[in-house]
């Protein structure tokens, strides 16, 4: 007779920036006795939150969070520190008789945890990374990509040619092993039983929330946010201020740009990630239950999630 199988369950809840996650993420984790932990990289850091569109105080007094709000943004976060913290929050969840839910739309920090990632181990290589930050000097972003995509075309896919310590990371993983980045990031068996549900909109109306939520931020004060971080000795030469409308707005207030081309660029630069994202998270997913956040009901997914946890206890 076959065992039952007695992973814990975990509820993630997917889908592109400005779909509706935290909203409809709220309502659900007060509906099932849940806490959330963020699956969004951008959300680790502190001061960083208009541009982030990061929960608000009252909403996150209101529902317990995980990993938000616990580094600087001169510090670093790997994706297995993240892997081992995910594990470490929706332990004590559990421990607490509660449902861990998970929320976010970064794909590789999702699927690390839904598809049980064993993440290299190789320890930081500070020679090499400063090496290669020199050639990414040399050559730019751009040209230190093509060299990624040369060597490992499946890694330079899902990794965006802006992102220079990715790609940096996945070159030093790649001389120091001599194996191809992406081989070694493989799947095992995760952790949990997984519940997740996936929300979408058609990409017009995506695209329209999009630019309604960044003209937001401006009006919310953005740009002052930008700069409290430049006062605070936070750079725009940092990783973390790379992030989509932080690297923009840094222009902006060192005078290359104008804002008019900020936003601009704030806006067009999202897109690009939203269809990076589907990357990830695509619609034939048969691991995915895909709703539109205004065709489903709070209630729907509770039942969902109800049906999954009774099978898990009998």
């Amino acid at each position: 007779m076959q065992s039952l199988d007695k992973r814990p369950l975990l509820i993630v809840l997917v889908g592109p920036t400005a779909v509706g996650k935290t909203a409809l993420s709220l309502k659900l984790a007060m509906r099932i006795d849940s806490e959330i932990i963020s699956a969004d990289s951008r959300l680790f850091y502190r001061g960083m939150d208009i541009g982030t569109a990061k929960p608000s105080s009252a909403e996150q007094a209101t529902v317990p969070h995980h990993l938000i709000d616990f580094l600087n943004p001169d510090q670093t976060f790997s994706l297995s520190e993240f892997q081992k913290a995910v594990y470490a929050a929706a332990g004590s969840i559990l421990q607490r008789n509660r449902l861990p839910l998970m929320v976010g739309g970064t794909g590789q920090y999702v699927r690390a945890i839904t598809e049980g990632w064993r993440i290299p181990s190789q320890a930081p290589d500070e020679r090499l990374r400063q090496a290669l930050m020199q050639t990414a000097n040399q050559l730019g972003s751009a040209g230190l990509h093509r060299w990624l995509s040369t060597l490992d075309p499946t890694a330079a896919k899902i990794i965006d040619h802006r992102n220079v310590r990715r790609t940096i990371r996945a070159l030093e993983v790649i001389f120091n092993t001599g194996q191809p980045f992406s081989v070694q990031r493989r799947a095992g068996k995760p952790r949990f039983k997984i519940i997740m549900i996936g929300l979408m909109r058609q990409r017009k109306e995506l695209y329209k929330r999009i630019d309604d939520r960044i003209d937001l931020m401006f009006e919310q004060g953005f740009i002052a946010e930008v700069q409290s971080l430049i006062t605070a000795g936070y750079g725009p030469e940092l990783p973390s201020m790379s992030a989509i409308g932080y690297q923009e707005v840094c222009d902006y207030i060192s005078g290359n740009i104008s804002l008019e081309e900020a936003v601009i660029r704030m806006k067009r630069r999202t897109r690009a990630f939203v269809r990076r994202q589907a990357n990830w998270f695509k619609p034939e997913d048969p691991s995915i239950r895909w709703f539109h956040p205004d065709d489903v009901t709070v209630q729907e997914i509770e039942e969902i999630v109800k049906s999954q946890f009774d099978k898990n206890n009998r």
